[in-house]
């Protein structure tokens, strides 16, 4: 119920409890009145009578007059606690820059309209300090795990270095890719909360790149001895950036190889409908608990502490995807059966028929 309505309802019943108030006054002096005739020998009349004709006659009528302005007062007074309600609701990180405008009335609700812009303000730098310093802790690590690899090929390619530290430094190299990925991914994904990225959008035919990542799966899947199977193809076009959608495909694909069980399926399906193509991923691996399907994109998130003690990666994947299929105009969502599968799908908008996209490079 709102304030709104609880509040007229509040009145509502005060004005009630005023009006049988009322009428037991006016009865009361009626009833005084009719006694008084009595005593002069004149004959008395009806006091509920005259009370009844006053309190339906006038009481009613102002009763309901009362109600009907405290309702449009209310209405008015609470209106900007309205907007303030769905400002906040519309509030999240990509669009701190948003304020809500002061009525100019100086009173209350203007001060929690101020209190509220200046919260707003104090997250926007916040979000801009953490941005920021995630771009320039990313940068900074480029060189040295630059310097690191060339150093540690450097000294695998020397023939004098013994077997035993050429293991070592196999094993230092492969935690420096694994890093030089994290720090890539970072780096792309402050960018593009910084508004620093932009596509390349031109025609795509994604049924192509979904055949290209079908035939890179199978590869993928082939040592865990994980099928992959490609249900539909549909032809279909849409406007986008060539690489950025290669990129989700590698990473959902990847994610549906890696987070599978021995000897699983993964199943592609590429639909396309009257205004959108629908692509669904599934696998059949542990699967994802209901508590931890709304924070499956979220940055480094990796739910299971088992999966992410045996299973590589950065947290990243679907953060990026998400970015990827948002900046391209459409869906992503996850629904998981315990123990059973895992189906990723993603939608997005066709191509308008007639429309020329001129390609475009970053």
């Amino acid at each position: 119920m709102t304030i709104r309505t609880r509040l007229t309802l509040w009145i509502g019943g005060i004005l009630l409890l005023s009006l049988a108030v009322l009428s037991g006054v006016l009865h009361y002096e009626w009833v005084e009145q009719q006694h008084l005739l009595r005593q002069q020998n004149t004959e008395p009349e009806s006091a509920w009578s005259e009370t009844g004709e006053i309190v339906i006659g006038y009481g009613l009528p102002t009763m309901l007059f009362l109600l009907l302005g405290s309702w449009l007062l209310l209405g008015k007074s609470l209106a900007p606690i309205s907007a303030l309600t769905a400002a906040a609701e519309r509030i999240d990180i990509s669009n701190l820059k948003e304020r809500l405008p002061l009525a100019g009335r100086g009173d209350e609700l203007d001060r929690l309209t101020v209190v509220f812009n200046n919260m707003v303000t104090r997250l926007d730098e916040s979000f801009t300090q953490i941005r920021e310093f995630t771009l320039n802790a990313s940068h900074e690590l480029k060189t040295p795990l630059t310097v690191i690899r060339a150093e540690t090929e450097t000294a695998l390619r020397d023939s004098a270095t013994p077997p035993a530290q050429r293991e070592i430094f196999a094993n230092q190299l492969d935690q420096v890719a694994h890093l030089t990925k994290i720090v890539d991914s970072l780096t792309l994904l402050s960018k593009a909360d910084t508004g620093q990225l932009t596509l390349a959008l031109e025609s795509v035919r994604l049924d192509e790149l979904v055949r290209a990542s079908f035939a890179d799966a199978q590869l993928l899947a082939w040592p865990g001895g994980i099928t992959v199977e490609l249900k539909a193809c549909d032809e279909a076009t849409v406007r986008g950036d060539p690489h950025r959608l290669k990129q989700l495909l590698l990473n959902l694909t990847d994610n549906a190889i890696k987070y599978n069980q021995s000897h699983g399926r993964v199943e592609i399906e590429f639909v396309r409908g009257s205004r959108s193509v629908v692509l669904r991923i599934t696998n059949t691996g542990p699967g994802i608990a209901p508590e931890q399907l709304p924070r499956v994109f979220d940055r480094f998130y990796r739910g299971d502490p088992a999966h992410g003690t045996s299973v590589e990666g950065s947290g990243l994947g679907l953060a990026i995807a998400q970015w990827i299929v948002k900046a391209h105009g459409g869906e992503i969502q996850i629904a998981s059966i315990m123990n059973r599968e895992t189906i990723v799908t993603v939608t997005l908008p066709l191509l308008e028929e007639g429309l020329v996209v001129a390609p475009a490079r970053l």
